[in-house]
């Protein structure tokens, strides 16, 4: 299986709470129902903000892959410190026309949709949260099997194992995250069912500081290693960064999530550790609503979910450390694909 990789260009400044920044160039956009000959969209950021290297950036790559085809500019903004604003930022898009709205993250599904139905005229997508729970015709959700994906990076652990001990790290204990950590064990033990699986969770449902703690990532993945894990997992976002510190601290191997974290950590040595990134296309799913929305075919009041059979999960390639066993993982994959292996959302 081919490397995926994420398009556009990651952003490595971090974002602080309330800033906003814009991108992408003038050109013409289509209205798609926008209303406007210029593309504008706005881009409500979860906890971590931009530069998070991950989840966030993900999102950005996808706008700016739609912005360099059809031209126009985009919005961001981030949540506050408790991330109490969401519904704000929304409005604050909306109030200064931009048109489509996306919010990245789950956490606003809570706020859409109030939101959206102040703002009838225009479009928004969410993405990790149902649209068609909501039921306003201006909303899509944009949603993934990350438990597929995250299966098959269990294969690879327990493959690649070798003191049949491996982790995982969550950043937050939700449903979303727990969705990861299902597919990781249940992908684990089809390999090695006497396997031992640490798991462990930054912070509780409701705080969603685990998202960008990386020193709190890096003390959890630390008593994992030393425990006798040689493979840590992490849904983490922004705390991600200290679960790689810390394998490279204990010459061990990580297993990033959302991008090609291989490609976006900056340091040779961290690069040295990942073993292979669970890709959640984040990217291609907000540049092909953006299309959508250019040509007018946008479909309000839907879900459209990118699974393994849509490429919309996947692993990363790169570095080359799990080619000798990329014949297992495609295996895995097939049999997932065709049915044969229901892979469970739920620990």
């Amino acid at each position: 299986m081919a490397a995926l990789l994420l398009a556009g260009s990651m952003a490595l400044a971090a974002c602080a709470s309330d800033e906003s920044s814009s991108g992408g160039g003038s050109g013409s956009g289509g209205g798609g129902g926008g209303g406007s000959d210029e593309l504008r969209i706005g881009l409500a950021f979860d906890t971590g903000g931009r530069g998070d290297r991950s989840f966030n950036d993900a999102a950005v790559a996808g706008v700016e892959a739609a912005i360099e085809e059809h031209g126009g500019e985009f919005q961001d903004l981030s949540p506050n410190a408790d991330a109490s604003n969401r519904a704000d930022l929304l409005t604050q898009l909306a109030d200064e026309g931009y048109n489509p709205i996306i919010a990245v993250g789950f956490a606003y599904g809570e706020v859409i949709g109030d939101v959206v139905e102040q703002y009838p005229d225009t479009t928004f997508a969410i993405v990790d949260s149902s649209a068609e729970e909501v039921g306003a015709d201006n909303l899509t959700g944009l949603l993934f099997s990350e438990e597929q994906g995250s299966f098959l990076a269990g294969v690879a652990a327990a493959t690649k194992s070798e003191t049949g001990h491996i982790g995982f790290v969550g950043g937050v204990e939700t449903p979303l995250i727990q969705k990861f950590e299902a597919g990781y064990v249940a992908g684990a033990q089809a390999v090695n069912p006497q396997i031992i699986i640490d798991r462990q969770y930054i912070s509780p449902a409701g705080d969603f500081s685990g998202f960008n703690a990386p020193d709190r990532g890096l003390l959890v993945a630390q008593g994992m290693y030393e425990a006798g894990a040689d493979i840590v997992y992490h849904a983490a976002g922004g705390s991600g960064l200290g679960v790689f510190q810390a394998a490279a601290a204990a010459g061990k191997r990580a297993i990033g999530v959302d991008s090609d974290q291989y490609n976006t950590v900056d340091d040779p040595a961290l690069q040295a550790v990942i073993l292979t990134s669970m890709l959640k296309r984040v990217d291609n799913a907000v540049s092909a609503f953006i299309d959508s929305y250019v040509d007018g075919s946008v479909e309000g009041g839907s879900d459209i979910v990118y699974d393994l059979a849509a490429e919309g999960v996947g692993l990363s390639t790169s570095g080359g450390f799990i080619d000798d066993i990329q014949d297992t993982i495609d295996d895995y994959r097939q049999q997932i694909i065709d049915g044969e292996i229901e892979v469970p959302t739920t620990p």
